[in-house]
C-alpha cells in the first residue's frame, strides 16, 4: 500500500480522476484528490484554460502544496496534464518516493526550481500525437532526473488523446494504451516505494 496524492488535469476533478482514483484504491493504495478548483471542473479546454489563467500558476502551485500538507513524506505524486506540472512543483517542495506524469511533463525552470530533488524516479506517459506535448519537454524533464541521479522511463503509446485514459473523453479515450499505462504505474510504484 501506498499514500498518493492525484493531482487534475486543466479541466478539474472530471470522472476520469475519480475513476483514476478508484482504480488506485482497488489495488490497495490510500489516494488524495487534490482538487485545486473547488469542484469546479470544465469539459471545454479554452474555457479550462482561461479558468486556471485567471487563477495563476503560482496560486494553483500554492493550492497543490497545500493539498499535500496533512501528508507524510515518502508518498507519491501523480498527476495528468495540468496535474503533472503540479506534481512536478511537489517534488521539488516535498520528499517524495517517485512522481508519475501524465501527459505533463513540465521543464524545471516552468517553477522556478533549479534541479529535480535527488533519487527522486520519475516516470512519464504521453501519446504520440498528444497535441499539448512541448517540444523538448519529455527531453527536458528526463535530463532533470537523470542528472539528479534518479529513474526516469517514458512511455509513448499510439494515438493522438492527450487525457487518453479518461473514459468521459470519448474523443481522447483509449482503453489498450489506458490498460497499458496502468500497469506500468503499478509496477513503478511498488517498485519504487
Amino acid at each position: 500500500m501506498s499514500r498518493i496524492a492525484l493531482f487534475h488535469s486543466v479541466l478539474g476533478v472530471r470522472p476520469g480522476m475519480t475513476d483514476a482514483a478508484d482504480r488506485l484504491r482497488q489495488s490497495g493504495h490510500v489516494v488524495t484528490v487534490v482538487d485545486q478548483y473547488d469542484g469546479r471542473s470544465f469539459d471545454d479546454y479554452e474555457a479550462a484554460g482561461a479558468f486556471a489563467a485567471e487563477i495563476g500558476f503560482p496560486e494553483l502551485m500554492r493550492r497543490a502544496l497545500d493539498g499535500v500538507g496533512a501528508l507524510d513524506d515518502g508518498f507519491v505524486a501523480m498527476g495528468f496534464s495540468n496535474g503533472g506540472g503540479m506534481a512536478t512543483y511537489v517534488a521539488t517542495q516535498r520528499l517524495l518516493s517517485c512522481a508519475i506524469l501524465c501527459s505533463g511533463a513540465l521543464p524545471l525552470g516552468r517553477i522556478g526550481a533549479e534541479r529535480w530533488p535527488t533519487g527522486v524516479p520519475v516516470q512519464l506517459h504521453y501519446t504520440a500525437g498528444d497535441p499539448f506535448k512541448t517540444p523538448g519537454s519529455v527531453d527536458s524533464v528526463m535530463a532533470s532526473v537523470n542528472v539528479a541521479g534518479a529513474a526516469a522511463e517514458y512511455h509513448q503509446y499510439p494515438g493522438f488523446g492527450h487525457l487518453f485514459t479518461d473514459p468521459s473523453m470519448t474523443d481522447e479515450f483509449d482503453g489498450r494504451a489506458s490498460d497499458q499505462l496502468w500497469a506500468h504505474v503499478e509496477r513503478f510504484i511498488a517498485a519504487n516505494t
